[in-house]
């Protein structure tokens, strides 16, 4: 190549699996996302608190998106494929076909989801046996985790599906599996959802004392014994086979997965933050707090020695950064939560006429509707006397309890727009007021933190982004690209290429500061007033229950 000659582009291909809808990016060696695509996948609800999807679904998924987003590239200059998705669990025989996870023997619905709860009775008796393994996850399995979905299914699906299963993988690693035929796992699955431990490995005394003591048999064979690091290649990269389905060229590098927040954590944490008038910029990455908020949000903090947080998973060695402790704290609905409030609600068809005719989502109306109706005071404000407790799907940080329940108090007769819209308000604060729990957890175990990096769908709602500001009193730091999370699985993918030396050198190179948002200092007194508020709301809720359990 003469001197005057360009080097060719090189692009990474991101695929993300989200609780409903497979996402996919080009993105370039700088992290600009240079195409988009995304799918809606099926979801099954069988019975309450049961969630399921199909493995075969959420692949043809991913082939249609990597395809569109592929569409008039030279296939040559693709380095790399990352893949993120939800720690959902995916079930499958010896010979890799699909198992059922439900009653009704239906096979194509192999998946336990993420947030599905079915297994509670499992968890309870593991969390009983305090074995140690339990310190890793916050004192408190959370039902969310493997170990009780995998109980549950020996109990009650022994026949159909537990007697015959091969393979036991979390989403993010069949997606890698399906790729290249490797079935190694991702540190990052095993540590987070499976109490796999980086410097130890399996621990034989737990999954014998919780009556799964057929792993330790076959040397987890059927959970994984092969594990590598997030970022680093499999194998021989893509098989002809996954080549054809998704539209790339054989042998392309394909990289242990990580899980979807994680890969949000990896898009967003490590940007240059120079020139922002940031705190942060001459302190050490470890006072950096990711806040990937959609369905579900998830607080990723990292640390150079292990901190164990009550109530907060972790810490997991090397789990989303390589060589740093991560601890994971989160709340199980959020993005889901707002939606319930808001659809619920007697105003909610006259919402939809009123933003349908403006053109605008239904947020981006309610937001403007908030702005017309806050008159002289900050927004804000218009929650004095309504106050939320955002756990209608159970506690997972700090207080780690699945048995809490949601609580509004301030509510009136009328039901108008202008309640729906004071209602929404207060549900996003109270979503911001249970993200500054969590820090105060973390901060009160040995982290130290200053800003918050936001990234997933509800960091495009400027509401969200201000009130998190606001009620935690930190700048909030929003990335150039809006799908952080696709970058971070585009940076796997970079990483498997061999393009960088490390994940570190990746993340500051594909990560960018797009916009900082600063809290309004001036209204502080009113947030730490409302925040007073919110932890009375669960004392007096766990009172409520004292008296009703007495005898």
């Amino acid at each position: 190549m003469s001197g005057g000659e360009q080097k060719p582009e090189r692009y990474y291909v991101g695929v993300d699996v989200g609780t409903g809808s497979v996402r996919a990016a080009l993105v370039d060696h700088s992290g600009v996302l240079l195409a988009f695509a995304d799918q809606p996948i099926k979801k099954w609800e069988p019975q309450f608190n049961h969630h399921e999807q199909s493995s075969e679904d959420i692949w043809a998924a991913c082939c249609v998106v990597t395809k569109k987003v592929v569409q008039g590239i030279d296939l040559n200059q693709i380095r790399g494929l990352g893949f993120d998705a939800t720690c959902s669990l995916v079930v499958l025989d010896k010979q890799f076909h699909p198992l059922p996870v439900n009653q009704e023997g239906d096979s194509h619905r192999n998946v336990i989801m993420w947030l599905d709860h079915r297994a509670v009775s499992q968890v309870n008796r593991i969390n009983e046996t305090k074995h140690s393994v339990l310190q890793y996850v916050g004192g408190v399995m959370s039902v969310e985790m493997q170990a009780p979905k995998l109980l549950w299914l020996k109990e009650n699906l022994r026949e159909t599906c537990w007697d015959k299963a091969g393979h036991f993988f979390d989403l993010p690693d069949f997606l890698s599996w399906k790729a290249t035929g490797v079935t190694a796992r991702s540190l990052c699955s095993l540590v987070c959802k499976w109490t796999y431990s980086a410097e130890k490995g399996w621990d034989d005394s737990f999954w014998k004392m919780i009556g799964l003591e057929d792993f330790v048999a076959d040397n987890y064979s059927k959970i994984g014994n092969q594990v590598l690091p997030p970022g680093a290649s499999l194998g021989n990269g893509l098989t002809p086979e996954a080549a054809r389905d998704l539209g790339l060229l054989p042998g392309i590098a394909v990289a242990a997965s990580l899980i979807d927040a994680h890969a949000g954590g990896l898009g967003v944490i490590g940007a240059d933050v120079r020139g922002h008038g940031l705190v942060c910029e001459g302190q050490p990455v470890t006072s950096r707090l990711a806040v990937i908020c959609g369905t579900s949000s998830c607080h990723m903090g990292i640390s150079k020695d292990p901190i164990f947080v009550p109530g907060v998973w972790g810490p997991y060695f090397s789990a989303m950064v390589p060589g740093f402790w991560l601890n994971e704290g989160g709340q199980s609905v959020t993005g889901k939560l707002i939606d319930h409030m808001v659809q619920g609600h007697a105003a909610f068809p006259e919402l939809q006429v009123k933003a349908t005719a403006r053109c605008q989502s239904i947020y981006a109306y309610l937001n403007s509707h908030l702005d017309l109706i806050k008159k002289a005071q900050p927004v804000g404000f218009l929650t004095v006397d309504l106050h939320v407790w955002p756990d209608f799907h159970g506690n997972r940080s700090p207080l780690a309890d699945l048995t809490l329940k949601g609580m509004v108090t301030g509510l009136k007769l009328s039901q108008d727009l202008d309640d729906l819209a004071i209602l929404y308000l207060a549900t996003v604060q109270a979503i911001a007021l249970g993200t500054r729990f969590i820090i105060e957890a973390m901060e009160a175990a040995g982290h130290s933190i200053s800003t918050l990096f936001l990234c997933g769908g509800l960091s495009k709602n400027p509401l969200f982004v201000q009130m998190h500001a606001d009620i935690t009193g930190m700048p909030v730091v929003l990335s150039q690209e809006v799908e952080s999370v696709l970058v971070g699985a585009a940076i796997l993918g970079a990483c498997a290429s061999g393009d960088f030396a490390s994940v570190q050198e990746a993340m500051a190179k594909m990560s960018k500061v797009g916009k900082v948002v600063f809290p309004r200092l001036q209204d502080k007194k009113y947030y730490d007033k409302k925040y007073q508020v919110f932890l009375k709301l669960v004392e007096h809720q766990k009172e409520y229950l004292a008296i009703m359990n007495d005898d």
